[in-house]
């Protein structure tokens, strides 16, 4: 059979079953997903140096002639050792293959290539180990490094890559319309997909790069408009936007902070406008984001609409009734807590009472969404740290209710560039601002040798009456030097907590177990908690002041930014120390960027610019597809343009339905799988 570009992946030629197999794994099917497997870099063959200047145990290009090529030697079962004599011209080196024959046998004698390779050796002799090579005649000498997989070694994917590409000059393809290209001044896609695998010049592979992210970035900004066109239909739920809220501002213990008025006046504007709200709001640890969700459910009480808030967690669902009930219940709003271990007896008191309406707000875990708990008039749905929830968990929230209102809560502070495209579909209110009193945590990066020294400065903060987490990234010993938290928990008892109460919390333990726990800490009954990051989310004790975290390279920028914000939550100065001996370039990095600012927002920039928009959110299920080729740079540059084309595009064309605009419409069909534009 003919391969085409949409055929099996294994009708390439040179492919074949076995390497089919392997693309696979990479969620490469066909050679046109081949074309969009974007080197994560290149190799510049045109710098190679002379074997004299290469240093011992550096990588470096060099231009070899093989001179004599030795029989492979099977060193012991499943290693073979392949050697080649070489020389530059003046100086002789061993070139040495590890368990590759093929990639030996490729070499021929008294052939010329250029080689990048590690270097070892002293002055007298020199080796180049498994090194890449291209044949010194190849025309191209900057060559594509790609993301690869055991049994797919990169010279045949370059290989294979020409045969996809050499499948797209006898099928070229555009999707962009002409007027689109020169506006934003990108060049076509069949000379972009060539030079980024294979470009001409340095500058070609970024002009490539750039069209090829834009359109990436496009697709995605097109779905998340049209969703968000979708879903402005109108609601059931139109409240009055001239209640009075002077009891609930009164009632308060406190003054709201600018930010958070201001984010009050936005949410209850979209509640009167007739369309469901769809908004995101987002604030640091601790800016005060639950009480301007507890003022929207005030509002919706008194215009006679219940609300619903998720949380992903028991103990944070805990959390948000004992925050919403203390707002709301003085003024006569009736709030309950619905989670997998309320009482059976309680759990059909609290379906009752919604179904009739007698519960105005009920706070929970996924146990609100079950199929037996309906509301009388369910107009409002809060999600908290919404990306921890599956798509389909959200939308049978929102489901519950007839086109209710959406507010989004999340601690974790997303920069305006990646919430324009992961958020595209929300309207976005942002909290910068802490309420008064809330101190900056000071933050120290240690090695364990000061170990010792932070626990003498914790039993201090102890003595004072203070309280304290120390944070463990296992919980079980395994055969890593990780710390885990249940021996860590049991030596402490013995040595460097002797003496003082203590207790362990981790995502195993049973939820009655955990909610033990999580009181006696709160009501003081506990010193310190020894924990896994399962505090790393609504866990609020005023008199925590200290927080140790062990093995702080195994935690992103914005997990430990979470992880610290669970102390400084009183009126006491706190502290949060980083224990880490990973002397990694990265670590360095983000321990002196955590260390030297408390701006989630400057945390967040800096966490995705190291860690890129694909893993900003770890494993996080926030339902969108994943970016493949834009990277954090990309979407900082190109964020803006991108938005402005998506939004100009379907002014014109709502529905795409245009001729023009075919192809970018079943483009965005296909990188949502379907679901968010059809």
């Amino acid at each position: 059979m003919a391969a085409n570009l949409f055929s099996e992946i294994e009708y390439l030629k040179g492919v074949g079953k076995a390497k089919g197999e392997k693309y696979r794994k990479l969620s490469i099917t066909s050679p046109y997903d081949l074309l969009y497997h974007i080197p994560r870099d290149y190799m510049d063959f045109r710098t190679h140096i002379p074997v004299a200047q290469a240093e011992n145990e550096e990588y470096c290009v060099l231009k070899l002639t093989i001179t004599k090529k030795l029989p492979p030697k099977a060193i012991r079962k499943g290693l073979v050792i392949c050697h080649a004599a070489a020389t530059d011209g003046i100086d002789d080196i061993l070139v040495v293959v590890y368990n590759n024959v093929y990639a030996f046998h490729a070499l021929k004698e008294f052939g010329t290539y250029y080689m990048y390779g590690k270097v070892t050796g002293g002055f007298t002799r020199k080796e180049i180990h498994s090194p890449v090579y291209i044949s010194a005649e190849s025309p191209v000498l900057i060559q594509p490094v790609y993301k690869l997989t055991q049994g797919l070694p990169i010279n045949t994917v370059r290989a294979n890559m020409k045969q996809a590409l050499s499948l797209l000059e006898e099928m070229p393809f555009e999707t962009l319309p002409e007027y689109i290209r020169e506006k934003y001044e990108l060049p076509e896609l069949v000379w972009s997909l060539k030079n980024i695998h294979f470009p001409e010049t340095n500058n070609a592979a970024e002009i490539a790069r750039r069209r090829i992210a834009f359109e990436e970035l496009l697709k995605l900004q097109l779905g998340m408009l049209m969703l968000k066109i979708r879903k402005k239909k109108t609601t059931s739920y139109i409240m009055d936007k001239s209640t009075d809220m002077s009891d609930f501002y009164s009632a308060l213990p406190f003054q709201l902070t600018e930010g958070q008025a201001h984010a009050v006046d936005e949410i209850i504007a979209d509640l009167c406008s007739g369309s469901p709200m769809n908004r995101l709001l987002q604030g640091d640890v601790g800016s005060g984001k639950t009480a301007v969700a507890a003022a929207a459910c005030c509002f919706a009480a008194k215009n006679g609409i219940q609300s619903a808030v998720m949380a992903p967690t028991e103990i944070l669902a805990s959390q948000h009734y004992k925050t919403f009930n203390s707002f709301l219940e003085p003024l006569g709003i009736r709030v309950a807590l619905l989670t997998g271990s309320t009482p059976a007896k309680q759990k059909a008191e609290i379906r009752e009472k919604l179904q009739t309406g007698e519960i105005d707000l009920v706070a929970g875990t996924h146990a609100i969404i079950q199929k037996d708990v309906e509301y009388k008039a369910l107009g409002l749905v809060i999600t908290d740290e919404q990306h921890r929830f599956g798509v389909s968990q959200r939308a049978a929230l929102a489901e519950k209710g007839d086109s209710p209102h959406r507010l989004i809560m999340s601690a974790t502070p997303i920069p305006r560039t990646l919430a324009l495209n992961i958020f595209g579909d929300l309207d976005v209110t942002s909290i910068r601002q802490l309420p008064k009193g809330r101190s900056p945590v000071k933050t120290y990066a240690v090695t364990g040798k000061k170990r010792d020294g932070a626990f003498s400065f914790l039993r201090a903060r102890l003595d004072e009456g203070r309280q304290a987490y120390v944070v463990c990234p296992m919980i079980e010993d395994s055969e890593s030097e990780l710390f885990a938290v249940k021996s860590y928990a049991e030596n402490a008892e013995k040595t460097t907590l002797k003496g003082y109460t203590t207790a362990l919390l981790h995502g195993r333990m049973k939820a009655a177990e955990k909610e033990e726990v999580m009181g006696k800490f709160s009501r003081g009954e506990l010193q310190v908690l020894i924990c896994t990051t399962v505090v790393e989310v609504g866990v609020d004790v005023p008199n925590a002041a200290v927080m140790i975290i062990e093995n702080a390279e195994r935690f992103g920028l914005s997990q430990l930014h979470q992880l610290r914000g669970r102390v400084g939550r009183g009126q006491y100065e706190s502290t949060c120390i980083l224990i880490t001996d990973n002397k990694n370039e990265d670590c360095i990095q983000r321990m002196k960027i955590i260390s030297a600012t408390t701006d989630g927002f400057k945390i967040a920039q800096e966490d995705l610019n190291m860690r890129g928009p694909g893993d900003f959110f770890g494993s996080a299920q926030h339902g969108l597809p994943p970016l493949k080729i834009a990277s954090a740079y990309d979407i900082s540059m190109l964020s803006e343009e991108v938005r402005r084309c998506a939004e100009e595009l379907l002014r014109d064309d709502p529905t795409l339905d245009k001729p023009e605009h075919k192809a970018i419409k079943m483009d965005t069909l296909k990188f949502f799988n379907k679901e968010v534009v059809s």
